[in-house]
């Protein structure tokens, strides 16, 4: 046995507003061997970061470790002092966050802040230290990688940023790496790419990693083992095919449930939907930014036509930079098209705010990805739910009160939140309370853009399920904005998938379960982690490097398709000179493709989209 890591009765607190100590890890106790990889796993608020971050000897604002021994290698980290923890982090222990971009500093390059722990710890030269990095990025799959380095944090993509901050991580050789949930920003593929390479990493260098996350599916492909954990309890410990085959607490087996996509769909219902009832028509969206309305500019949205039916629920999909939060914010009202309309029950909405009526602003409500930053944390919970009463409906003090206090028992919270402020509650009492401003307007239609993108398995079921209820009880219409196709399929009655500003393929959910599927949302379908060991490996051919190149010496034309460089299924000398045609497809959508169904249900006919499959 080659014990590396070893807590012991870890016990941590925070201070509650009363000046008590309120325990909030109670005497955890895990053990590390050289080279393995252990999964922290839980809901929000089970302690999984908090116990991650004193693996540092860190605490958050508020919080102290109170008890207990945290041994790395021979050091007892709880016991050194502050002079002692800058030794240690960054070279014993170093830590790979959730926002790559939040820990990148904008004014200097990448290889300046990649090689800065090396530098600091004096563990080797400069010149050693970037010979070093660029092996790194070589390891990590990073494109260029003698040349990235030069780059600065904005010029590189999303998925490169979180790689870049693992070679930062492992510069200095540590003896034990913290992934804060890496991958939980990325959209599906480039979440592929970067658990490919982080896992390439980890297992050629024999590197020892605690791994935070709340998806079970991401964890079955990195941890040999699971720690799973519920308000700072352990409730279970064991190897990872065990946890997955055979989970012995209910807790556990609570966790694997909320990750079923047929529960999600089992729990939608019906709604009282009039298929001839329209109350959203989006024609020709054209959005530029830049100097759009002069034919100038970047095109990010181009031939947009969609329909939302009064109390449907229409999904749109794709992936970063997709154009789907352009979409939302047109509708809104937030962003100018520069070409189209949007008509709301058949009349035609101003371009922008400006124009619009108030009975305008109330009818399409916006659900923002980020409660924190859409809730004024100066504000209480009962203010910020009065406000569009009074605004929409002019209601008087008494009146807003009482409303105030229906609004939280519609979205399931209790009376009390009423006068807490957003920072006192957690993700998802702060989606909850971000639902029911929307609802407080009595809205028809609600933009939802990421909802559930940046909370737990478990919450963000919930928060869907109450989507759900609120649907069949008041009869609401979603535009449900997500990079997660699972959950779209799971919940949407239609489901538009966009790539590069372009509509490919727009589907009702029935027909979404065999193929042919657009080459993309194929794409898209296939890379939704499946809930099961070595399921990273099978997954193949991901990127346009994988694929050949197109010959050279054709010029492109506008309107030809957008995913042509990374699609297996094009034909050299059509795809590349012609604009690809809307296919209506014989079960009812369409796709953007030149390829014919018959060909599509061939290529993709090995595909079996078996509802709960993937998570």
């Amino acid at each position: 046995m080659n014990e590396i890591v070893k807590v012991s009765g870890l016990q941590v607190a925070a201070r509650n507003p009363q000046g008590e100590d309120v325990a909030i890890v109670h005497g955890a106790d895990f053990a590390l061997e050289k080279g393995e990889v252990l999964a922290l796993i839980g809901e929000s608020g089970s302690g999984k970061t908090t116990i991650a971050l004193s693996l540092l000897g860190y605490a958050r604002k508020g919080c102290r470790i109170v008890g207990g021994s945290v041994r790395i290698g021979d050091v007892d980290v709880l016991k050194l002092d502050q002079d002692g923890l800058a030794r240690l982090r960054g070279r014993t222990v170093s830590y790979i966050a959730q926002s790559a971009a939040a820990a990148f500093n904008p004014s200097k390059t990448i290889m300046d802040q990649v090689i800065e722990s090396a530098l600091i710890h004096k563990t080797m030269p400069r010149r050693q230290a970037e010979a070093k990095a660029v092996q790194l990025f070589r390891e990590l799959a990073l494109p260029d990688p003698e040349g990235i380095g030069s780059r600065y944090p904005h010029q590189v993509s999303g998925g490169q940023l979180q790689r870049l901050m693992a070679a930062m991580a492992l510069i200095t050789d540590p003896a034990l790496v913290v992934l804060d949930e890496p991958t939980t920003a990325l959209d599906v593929t480039t979440q592929i790419e970067v658990l490919r390479a982080f896992k390439k990493v980890v297992r050629e260098r024999g590197t020892t990693a605690v791994y935070v996350s709340h998806d079970l599916a991401v964890v079955a492909q990195m941890a040999d083992r699971i720690v799973v954990l519920q308000n700072g309890q352990i409730q279970e410990n064991g190897r990872t095919e065990q946890i997955l085959s055979a989970p012995a607490h209910p807790y556990t087996r609570s966790l694997l449930a909320a990750m079923d996509p047929a529960s999600r769909a089992a729990a939608t219902g019906s709604s009282r939907q009039d298929r001839h009832d329209i109350i959203l028509d989006v024609r020709d969206l054209e959005v530029r930014f830049g100097n759009g309305k002069a034919g100038g500019g970047k095109v990010v949205l181009q031939d947009i036509n969609l329909q939302i039916r009064r109390g449907a629920t229409v999904g749109v999909i794709g992936e970063s930079g997709s154009g789907k939060t352009t979409l939302a914010r047109a509708i809104a009202g937030l962003v100018a098209p520069s070409a189209g309309h949007v008509l709301l029950d058949g009349k035609a909405l101003a371009p922008t705010l400006e124009g619009r009526t108030r009975d305008q602003f109330r009818r399409v409500q916006y659900v923002f990805q980020n409660a924190d930053t859409a809730l004024n944390p100066q504000h209480s919970i009962e203010a910020i739910l009065s406000r569009p009463l009074k605004f929409y409906h002019g209601m008087t003090r008494e009146q807003r009160r009482k409303r105030v206090a229906e609004l939280l028992d519609l979205v399931r919270l209790p009376q009390s939140v009423a006068q807490r402020r957003p920072g006192e509650l957690s993700g998802g009492q702060k989606q909850r309370i971000n639902l029911a401003r929307a609802l407080a307007a009595e809205p028809d239609l609600i933009l939802c853009d990421e909802v559930t993108s940046a909370l737990d398995t478990v919450v963000g079921a919930a928060i869907l399920e109450l989507m759900a209820e609120l649907r069949r009880e008041l009869n609401v219409s979603y535009m449900f904005i997500s990079h997660d196709l699972g959950t779209v399929r799971s919940i949407c009655d239609e489901i538009v998938v966009l790539y590069a500003g372009r509509k490919v393929e727009v589907r009702q959910r029935e027909a979404r379960q065999e193929p042919p599927f657009h080459p993309y949302s194929h794409l898209l379908d296939t890379s939704i982690p499946m809930l099961r060991r070595g399921w990273l490996e099978e997954v193949t051919g991901r990127t346009a490097a994988t694929l050949p190149a197109l010959a050279a010496g054709l010029s492109p034309q506008t309107g030809l398709c957008p995913f042509i460089d990374r699609c297996s299924l094009r034909v050299n000398g059509l795809c590349n000179t012609t604009p690809p045609p809307l296919r209506q497809l014989a079960g009812g959508g369409s796709i953007l493709c030149h390829r014919s169904e018959e060909e599509l249900v061939r290529a993709q006919g090995a595909l079996k989209l078996v509802t709960g499959e993937a998570a």
